[in-house]
């Protein structure tokens, strides 16, 4: 039977949910699992394997099925695949390999001119087998920010969340940025393609911390990634730093703007928190304008939050109006009578005004997934840059010096006319060895021996060169790249300084229109309690056992807010409190409906009952104490009991005194109505049993 399968991002495969892991630690690893169990497990991954499922049986069990032994490391393999290949970027480029696949097939097609975004798409699948789906949503996302790939025409709007439109109507091409820091044939290692066709980077060549830079989110098997953007400018000269043994900090910055609080920040690790909110302007005593949006927040669900929380009652406007286009405006209209600043601290707290983000920043590092905070990450990347720039002034030291070599036996031939040896020559290993023999006075003054390739390419050189030979051209030639070569060389012996002057080159040649938009300052945490508005009316219906919220046709209670509690006490000696709603059930026959206050019911109640096990009745004062809400507290000591009088005092002063009571009429009592004093009992627990009143049934108790 074919596995039930369910759906997860456009970044991951399907999932079989019938399939299970029966792999064995012990067991050899196909391929596609580079990670070790072990290495999940560590990373918050995989569960461990069962022990007693040992060469292809379990212990002590039947043998395993045909399909046991093709099954068994299923988990581990796509579990690895996911991590690896799909949710979590590399730690070398910073990159997906579906963003890394987009970026190289840009650079394959590369003429500096715009592509059709479709034609890029249907490219890209050549290397990443997961539909067009996935690579045109990975694009579109980096075309908005902007970094890497230029968009033109409508990608879709990040303030407001709109969808950016069909790929055959939009395109695109590499920034220049992308161009000068991701880049290098001669620096890249290459793999085959999933068919074996087309061959892709491993990793490209980046020189910059560019998953720092775009920031990466991604769900894998058994753990996930977030890290946040930060800015462009502040990067560099972390890496400045870095490279001059300074300490550094670097913190988010987001493209949405907003006001961030990093106190709890983590350096992006496991457990970090920002808190971020919107930044929201008081233009008149009843506008309020929102400017900026936290970030992972639309205009569209920044709204609709608002909404939701005025429906609720959390908060009062009159209205919302959306002018957002390339800058976010929100108008808030109050009604009038409303307190703006009041507004401002209900919008922070009961909608998306303020959110807080938590950061988990997991990358691939030696086909494992490591958790790092963005300091090591940003410093590994830094030490990467450094080797590729080294890596690159090696290539072009030794291209020089190739050519160096290849302009000089140049000048040999031609200026000692050694070309003029082989006129008589009739064969090819005689115009070799008449060349070579030509060399040989001359070859002292090169830096490396002649080759056989060397004599070959000397012989390619055409009558017309040699004829058109300037000597004086010649030699400025060689005093270049004897400069160049000079000068390569010390770079390579200065290297930090050579990787500082190329990260300065770059913030001053890319940095400027890069100014933070994320402000940071530490948000004080507001009380919800202190700033919803008592805007609602309590109503109770005590026979059917009910409290709501603007029931009309019902006892109004008070007025109340929606964090508020009510606490209730029924006729049958229970007691409930539950917040408040449109309609909440709380007990049959309500005695007692009131708002608990937050810091603790502060009130004394007096109650007499009458026990339905032993007949009697008794009288007792107490107070609340601790409770859980939704729970029915019994304060009688047996079902069926019932409340035949109840009061409430803010004091215990205020308590009542003497109360009348009436005995039932058809009890053998002789004396039917009596006065009993409360005064001489005690303030204990909601459970004590009390005192006895009397042994006969009471009709009526009220105070005296």
């Amino acid at each position: 039977m074919t596995p039930r399968k369910k759906k997860v991002s456009d970044d991951q495969p399907e999932l079989p949910l019938d399939a299970e892991s029966t792999a064995t630690p012990n067991e050899p690893q196909p391929a596609a699992a580079v990670v070790s169990p072990a290495g999940i497990a560590g990373a918050g991954g995989a569960p461990a394997l069962p022990a007693e499922k040992v060469g292809g049986k379990s212990a002590g069990g039947p043998p395993e099925g045909p399909l046991a032994v093709s099954y068994r490391n299923w988990f581990l393999e796509y579990a690895s695949y996911v991590i690896l290949d799909r949710a979590v970027p590399h730690i070398d480029d910073g990159l997906k390999p579906v963003q890394r696949r987009i970026l190289h097939t840009f650079w394959e097609q590369d003429d500096g001119r715009f592509h059709k975004v479709a034609n890029i798409v249907g490219a890209c699948m050549r290397f990443h087998p997961h539909g067009d789906a996935s690579i045109g949503a990975a694009l579109v996302g980096m075309a908005q920010r902007g970094f890497l790939i230029e968009p033109q025409g409508n990608f879709g709007n990040q303030l407001t969340g709109d969808d950016a439109a069909a790929p055959r109507y939009i395109e695109a091409r590499l920034t220049p940025f992308a161009r000068d820091v991701i880049f290098n044939p001669k620096t890249t290692i290459w793999q085959q393609s999933y068919d074996g066709r087309a061959k892709e980077p491993v990793t490209l060549p980046a020189k910059f911390p560019l998953v720092l830079l775009e920031g990466a989110e991604g769900i894998a098997v058994g753990l996930s990634t977030k890290i946040l953007p930060h800015n462009f400018n502040d990067l560099c000269r972390a890496a400045i730093n870095h490279l001059q043994g300074k300490r550094f900090r670097i913190v988010p910055d987001f493209p949405t703007g907003g006001i961030a609080d990093f106190s709890q920040y983590n350096d992006g690790e496991r457990g970090g928190k920002v808190k971020v909110r919107a930044r929201i302007e008081t233009r008149s005593k009843y506008l309020l304008a929102i400017t900026e949006l936290p970030y992972g927040r639309t205009t569209e669900s920044l709204i609709e939050s608002i909404l939701a929380a005025n429906a609720k009652g959390k908060l009062k406007i009159k209205h919302v109006d959306d002018n957002t286009s390339e800058k976010v405006e929100i108008l808030v209209h109050l009604p009038q009578g409303a307190d703006a600043d009041q507004v401002v601290r209900q919008l922070y707290v009961f909608t998306d005004c303020e959110v807080s983000i938590s950061s988990a920043a997991c990358v691939i590092d030696d086909d494992k997934p490591v958790f790092l905070g963005v300091s090591e990450i940003l410093r590994r990347s830094v030490d990467k840059s450094v080797q590729l720039l080294k890596q690159e002034l090696e290539i072009r030291l030794g291209e020089l010096e190739q050519q160096w070599h290849w302009d000089s036996l140049e000048r040999i031939f031609i200026e000692e006319r050694v070309y003029r040896r082989i006129e008589k020559s009739k064969t090819w290993e005689s115009v070799l060895e008449e060349i070579r023999e030509g060399l040989k006075p001359f070859i002292r003054n090169l830096r490396r021996e002649v080759t056989e390739e060397d004599i070959t390419r000397l012989t390619e050189i055409r009558i017309k060169r040699i004829s058109a030979y300037n000597r004086f051209q010649a030699d400025e030639a060689i005093k270049k790249i004897e400069a160049e070569i000079k000068e390569t060389k010390h770079h390579l012996k200065h290297l930090t300084p050579y990787a500082i002057a190329w990260f300065e080159r770059l913030q001053e040649k890319y940095g400027k229109g890069h100014k933070r938009r994320t402000t940071y300052d530490e948000i004080e945490q507001i009380s919800a309690a202190e700033v919803v508005s008592a805007n609602q009316r309590l109503y109770v219906n005590r026979e059917e056992g009910f409290i709501g919220l603007n029931w009309r046709q019902h006892e109004f209670v008070t007025e109340c807010t929606i964090l508020d509690d009510v606490i209730c006490f029924m006729a049958d000696g229970t007691m409930k409190v539950a917040r408040v709603a449109d309609k909440v059930f709380m007990g049959r026959e309500i005695l007692h409906v009131a708002i608990l206050p937050k810091e603790g019911d502060p009130g004394f109640y007096s109650m007499i009952y009458q026990d339905k096990e032993s007949g009697k009745a008794f009288a007792k004062r107490f107070q609340v104490g601790g409770v859980t809400r939704e729970k029915l507290y019994s304060l009688v000591p047996s079902e069926g009991s019932r409340v035949v009088f109840f009061d409430v005092a803010k004091t215990e002063e205020g308590m009542p005194g003497k109360v009348h009571v009436s005995l039932s009429g058809r009890c053998k009592a002789r004396v039917k109505e009596f006065d009993f004093d409360l005064s001489p009992l005690s303030v204990g627990q909601r459970g004590a049993k009390g005192l006895t009143v009397t042994h006969w049934p009471i009709r009526q108790v009220k105070r005296a």
